[in-house]
């Protein structure tokens, strides 16, 4: 009888003994993988000042009558290019908003004969004061904008000439994105339309007002 519960003893010592190695055998449970340089899931942020640089391509039509040439249309194009500053508020995460000026230098010009009279239109600067508002995917943005244009309006005939600033109005749409987390890249499209405003010139009073159109590619440094 001792003999027996000696040898029961000894078997459960030589099953608990093996029992940690059987168990290593048997498979485990998958251990989730950590990586030490895991991506980033931040969306960009448009919020904030910028500041920066375009160039593009403006096009336009003075509208002209007097009483010597009657009413005519010159119309002109040339490179335009300049600086804009702004500011963007992000109302969501998506739902863009913000506030921006630029000034630019224009090359619209055009002489023409009319009626045996010569007169030449042109417009040297450009700026705007508009507000925008876009829609973002993450480092993508479409934008509307519109706002106060303000131009430059010369009118030459008869020996003479004469200047003016024009106040009118402005609307245009772009596409906007992010470069680096500070470098933007846009492509925009104004339309302009001036008020209409007078000269007298050589004796002869002069109205003349202004439709544009300004395409421009820009680059933008966030704060």
């Amino acid at each position: 009888m001792k003999s027996l519960a000696a040898a029961g003893v000894s078997i459960a010592v030589l099953a608990g003994a093996s029992l940690p190695a059987f168990a290593a055998d048997l498979p485990q449970p998958a251990q989730p993988v950590i990586y030490d340089n895991q991506v980033s899931s931040a969306r960009f942020d448009w919020s904030g000042f910028y500041f920066g640089g375009n160039l593009g391509w403006g096009w336009g039509q003075f509208t002209t009558n007097s009483a010597l040439t009657g009413r005519f249309n010159s119309d002109a194009s040339g490179v335009n290019g300049g600086v804009h500053a702004g500011y963007n508020h992000a109302i969501t995460p998506n739902i863009i908003a913000g506030l921006e000026a630029d000034f630019q230098l224009s090359d619209l010009e055009k002489r023409r004969s009319v009626a045996g009279v010569g007169v030449k239109t042109s417009s040297d600067w450009n700026s705007t004061i508009r507000g925008r508002l876009g829609y973002a995917f993450d480092r993508f943005m479409i934008y509307g904008t519109g706002g106060l244009a303000i131009a430059d309006l010369e009118v030459a005939a008869a020996g003479s000439k004469g200047n003016e600033t024009a106040i009118g109005w402005t609307l245009g749409a772009g596409i906007e994105g992010a470069v680096t987390d500070n470098v933007t890249a846009r492509l925009e499209y104004l339309y302009q339309d001036f008020g209409r405003e007078s000269f007298t010139l050589g004796g002869t009073r002069y109205r003349t007002d202004l439709d544009a159109s300004i395409a421009r590619f820009g680059v933008s440094y966030k704060f």
